[in-house]
């Protein structure tokens, strides 16, 4: 890593106070600090700039009410970043940090973990040798109350920032800015988002281009939610087997003749007997056949690694939460909600949902250290300012969310957007079944199909923490860029 001492002191003055000082509890709507680096991905030298400060969000009458932190890598042996693309990162919550897909993702620094993603000491992180670093720049930015992010207007009015479509108008109107900031006009321009993060960039994606006049090349939808997308009553609850397969065989639960097959022919198997009987067993509710109905429990216990009295009480629509602590419950274990390969103790093994998340327990462990060590001696943006791992936001205004539709019609009007979903097989709180329906969904008249695409992996919610789908996940990504900017001079056209 490169620090060229001129830019750190220069970095410092923007910043408004010097490397002892430490005092500052607020900061200040607009700085930046200026780091040099490299990093080796797929086996060549890529020098980068790390820029990572903040940028205000003005109100209707240009007063900056609030100020958004960000870092921004852009590689530094490009003369013509004109055509060189930029990709912009969100994660969820909402009210979480970007700090997930930041050094566990796509960024050059990637968290210190074992190769299944579990923490380990000493703390820390390393160079990424998979970033996508390599092909496109990178923006992570923190919304509101996340991060370093904070409402600067005491007086402000909070409900202008926390919810569905505000979120998405007011980080619309800050891209902009940034864009303009930053001279990035002519650069292909992809988002990506992780979990709630899917529906803002869903969101996104038509709000730049109505409202800002911007458009895109690509959308990443990583672990996504439902996007407003319908599935209630009996798709709901059919749609949780193939999750509840996968984690079932992950943990040896499944009957032996199963457990003897790979993962995807598993899956496989589970999908079509949702789709084509399961779903219609239960769409008939009380009034299905007897006999139907036990074929239904007898199967539905086969691929789920429950007992029949189980699935049998529950009249098939057995809740996620009961899953979790039911599956390993006979080995005294609950299984995690973002990523069910994670285990957990509970204070009674009796009851109806683990006493908490284990996997979510596990990143922070490792997460929170790296994040703020990184930030104040790698990037060396020092403040007193509180990182928000997750921030203050609610109460969310979750009403009017379209962002499904917002994403369809963005594509719809704009011939060059492609959307990719990337889903971990043992994430129980956006499922990969449901992520597939989401795009079988998104547009019923199937105009878009070639442009959408599903990439699946064996770990959870944040799959990029197994060091083997950090690598695929990262290569998916990468092919996804390259493959969707158009040639010089082909038209965007129907």
């Amino acid at each position: 890593m490169r620090v060229p001492g001129s830019l750190v002191a220069i970095a410092l003055f923007v910043l408004g106070f010097g490397p002892l000082s430490g005092q500052q509890k607020r900061l200040d709507p607009e700085t930046e600090v200026v780091t040099e680096h490299s990093v080796t991905v797929n086996g060549r030298n890529i020098p980068y700039t790390a820029i990572t400060g903040t940028q205000p969000v003005w109100d209707e009458d240009g007063k900056a009410v609030a100020s958004l932190h960000y870092t921004y890598y852009k590689r530094s042996d490009v003369s013509d970043h004109g055509s060189r693309p930029l990709l912009i990162s969100f994660n969820g919550g909402p009210g979480s940090a970007s700090v997930w897909m930041h050094i566990a993702y796509t960024g050059p620094r990637v968290l210190i973990v074992d190769d299944e993603g579990f923490p380990v000491q000493p703390y820390g992180i390393r160079n990424n040798p998979y970033s996508v670093v390599d092909v496109t720049d990178l923006l992570f930015v923190n919304p509101v109350n996340t991060g370093y992010s904070r409402i600067l207007d005491p007086d402000a009015d909070r409900s202008r920032f926390f919810g569905v479509n505000q979120d998405i108008s007011y980080l619309a109107a800050w891209i902009n800015n940034f864009v303009q900031r930053k001279d990035r006009w002519l650069s292909p321009k992809y988002l990506i988002g992780e979990s709630y993060g899917t529906t803002r960039v869903s969101g996104l994606a038509l709000e730049l281009q109505n409202s800002q006049w911007m458009y895109l090349n690509g959308v990443v939808l990583v672990s996504p939610t439902g996007l407003g997308i319908d599935r209630a009553g009996p798709v709901r609850a059919a749609n949780r087997l193939p999750y509840y397969t996968a984690t079932a065989w992950y943990h040896g639960r499944l009957p032996q003749d199963l457990q003897a097959m790979d993962l995807y022919e598993v899956l496989e198997l589970s999908e079509e007997y949702t789709i084509n009987e399961l779903l219609p067993v239960m769409a008939k509710g009380a009034w299905a056949k007897e006999e139907e109905r036990m074929d239904a429990v007898r199967s539905f216990s086969r691929f789920s690694g429950l007992s029949e009295e189980v699935v049998q009480q529950h009249n098939l629509d057995v809740p996620t939460s009961f899953f979790w602590k039911e599956l390993l419950r006979d080995q005294g274990y609950t299984v995690g909600r973002l990523d069910s390969r994670y285990k957990g103790i509970d204070r009674m093994d009796a009851g109806t949902r683990p006493d908490f998340n284990s996997e979510l327990t596990s990143w922070l462990h490792s997460f929170t250290p790296a994040i703020n060590h990184y930030f104040r001696n790698e990037l060396n943006f020092q403040t007193d300012v509180k990182y928000n791992m997750f921030g203050p936001v609610h109460p969310w205004d979750r009403s009017g969310d379209n962002t499904g539709e917002n994403l369809r019609q963005a594509m719809a009007q704009n011939p060059f957007l492609h959307t990719m979903i990337q889903s971990g097989y043992y994430d129980g709180a956006t499922s990969y079944f449901d992520a597939k329906y989401t795009m079988w969904h998104l547009d019923p008249g199937g105009k878009l199909k070639d442009r959408l695409s599903f990439k699946g992996y064996r770990s959870g919610h944040m799959m990029y923490l197994r060091e083997e789908d950090l690598e695929s996940s990262n290569e998916d990504l990468r092919q996804f860029i390259l493959g969707t900017i158009p040639s010089p001079g082909e038209p965007a056209k129907y």
